[in-house]
């Protein structure tokens, strides 16, 4: 499973549990500004239908699990792959909430070649899981548009492999919102961007003379810059209890776009294709 686009698989479980109102009648303030407020943890699984490889045109599914949590202001959260915490305290109301803490992505891209449909990928052969570890910084701000929860957040991460695999760096740009539509449903866009080393390039987009000669494809060299842009949209609604309670199902889909170098790969131009879908649905429960 390659690295998921920031926030979706998290969004797909969690399902902002943090952010619902009713919208008629609405419910009273204190009442609902006293369950968001206060500590929560939600934990679901989903079924993502995504490529073989970051480049690939052949898709399989695989189940992500996730989880997001808060606990007196403090919060967490488990996106399939990625693990990430906020050490800042959120602050209570429709205030800018900064937002900083670590982070870590295992990349699993091309790591297994059983996972891979197209002959000549799998003739380059297995490339090492990656480690990635880093943080993030990011500000958000709520009541912005359609109610006193709605929420917008811009933030930028930078993760390195520490697992002697790619070696490389991520930058990660990013912008979110979310409106919850009722007690039950909520809704959520978002639109990222990756800005990749030339190591990471290399690691998995180039392919050199002994790749050619076992593959067929041509010697290709990659150089880092910006490697692609993802656009998404994710649904949720309550199947018990309401967004802050009980059991709920999420869905959801993102379109990425690989950009530059990355996108002329022999491995993407001839393999594979530089538009890359992913598709979710999940169930999680709100404690």
């Amino acid at each position: 499973m390659r690295v998921l686009p920031v926030a979706f698989a998290a969004s797909l479980v969690a399902a902002v549990p943090a952010f619902a109102q009713d919208a008629s009648p609405p419910p009273q303030p204190t009442a609902v500004q006293d369950s968001i407020d206060g500590d929560s943890l939600t934990v679901g699984v989903a079924g993502v239908y995504l490529p073989d490889y970051e480049g690939s045109n052949d898709y399989r599914f695989v189940p992500a699990p996730g989880a997001i949590g808060s606990y007196k202001g403090f919060s967490f959260q488990l996106a399939g792959n990625r693990l990430s915490a906020d050490l800042i305290p959120t602050p209570t109301g429709p205030v800018v909430d900064v937002q900083a803490g670590p982070l870590v992505v295992v990349n699993f891209n091309r790591s297994n070649v059983d996972n891979i449909d197209s002959r000549r990928v799998r003739a380059l052969g297995e490339l090492d899981t990656a480690i990635e570890v880093g943080g993030y910084v990011g500000v958000g701000k709520t009541g912005v548009i359609t109610s006193p929860y709605d929420k917008i957040s811009v933030s930028l991460s930078y993760r390195k492999d520490v697992n002697g695999a790619h070696e490389g760096s991520i930058w990660q740009p990013s912008i979110n919102y979310l409106t919850p539509l009722s007690t039950k449903a909520a809704v959520a866009l978002f639109a990222s961007a990756e800005h990749a080393s030339d190591r990471y390039a290399r690691y998995y987009f180039s392919v050199d003379t002994a790749g050619a000669a076992r593959s067929g494809l041509p010697a290709n060299g990659a150089d880092g810059g910006w490697k692609n842009y993802a656009l998404g949209v994710i649904g949720t609604y309550a199947l018990t209890g309401d967004l802050l309670h009980g059991f709920k199902i999420v869905a959801g889909g993102t379109y990425q776009r690989l950009l530059n170098d990355f996108g002329d790969s022999p491995i993407v131009r001839q393999e594979g294709s530089r538009s890359q879908w992913l598709g979710a649905v999940g169930v999680a429960y709100t404690f």
